[in-house]
């Protein structure tokens, strides 16, 4: 998502997408590679018991309740006032929202394939609430990311989005389904590399967008610029001219003036 968005923006929006940002997006196609490498493995969890069992959990209860007051307090009380102007307002909401509806996917993914497999899941309440939560989770998503879209650039938005979007599902994975816990030390250290290695994909997208950086002008703009002339005013001037006077073996000449 992070180059298709980026790049797609820049030929048929006409965006600007300079030198910078173009390694961007080849080191967040990097870091995603990676972590795809050492991500942990999905824990069995095969009914809508266990499901429930795992939301009811007090630690996803805690982190469940954390995230809707945050997105609460963003949408209330920071979007009307700061979400024409930061980017990451209207971001947050969308990633914070995030976690619900992967939850929700996960547990009606679970909830389909009972389905098929005979079991009354149309009558479990668990299949209700996560298809209420999946429709309104969505809807606010499109709806602030359309948002962002309308006021920022799109090869902006997509970078960032992913970056908040895959924290939040990272957080929720480890407290939801205990994902991390079979983990070896070197797919820990993979994944983490991974996701500092899109961090910084999506840095040179964002902070050097605005420079005019190609592989045509690189030589130009890596070469030192001239030093900008110096206004000296007529004090300047006139030591300067006093001391040219002055041979190395001359003793500093001292002017007394008196009113």
């Amino acid at each position: 998502s992070v180059p298709c968005s980026a790049i797609l923006s820049s030929y048929l929006l006409g965006e600007r997408l300079n030198l910078l940002g173009k390694l961007g997006c080849l080191l967040s196609l990097v870091g995603s590679t990676v972590m795809v490498i050492h991500a942990p493995e999905d824990e069995e969890v095969t009914t809508l018991e266990e499901m429930t069992s795992k939301l009811k959990e007090p630690g996803f209860l805690a982190y469940a309740a954390i995230l809707l007051a945050l997105c609460l307090l963003l949408i209330f009380y920071l979007a009307p006032r700061y979400g024409q102007s930061n980017i990451l307002i209207y971001l947050t909401i969308c990633s914070v929202i995030g976690a619900f509806s992967v939850s929700s996917v996960k547990g009606l993914g679970i909830a389909i394939k009972g389905f098929f497999a005979g079991q009354p899941v149309l009558q479990h309440p668990l299949t209700w609430i996560l298809v209420i939560t999946l429709v309104a989770s969505i809807t606010t998503q499109i709806n602030y990311l359309n948002k962002s879209l309308d006021i920022f650039n799109t090869s902006l938005v997509f970078p960032i989005y992913y970056v908040l979007f895959t924290t939040i599902v990272i957080a929720t994975s480890i407290i939801l389904f205990k994902e991390w816990v079979t983990m070896t030390v070197v797919d820990i250290i993979g994944t983490v590399c991974g996701f500092l290695t899109i961090i910084l994909g999506v840095f040179l997208l964002h902070a050097f967008k605005d420079m005019d950086v190609s592989l045509g002008n690189l030589p130009q703009v890596l070469q030192n610029e001239q030093p900008a002339p110096v206004t000296r005013d007529d004090k300047n001037i006139l030591i300067e001219v006093d001391n040219s006077s002055i041979a190395p073996e001359d003793k500093p000449k001292v002017f007394v003036l008196y009113s």
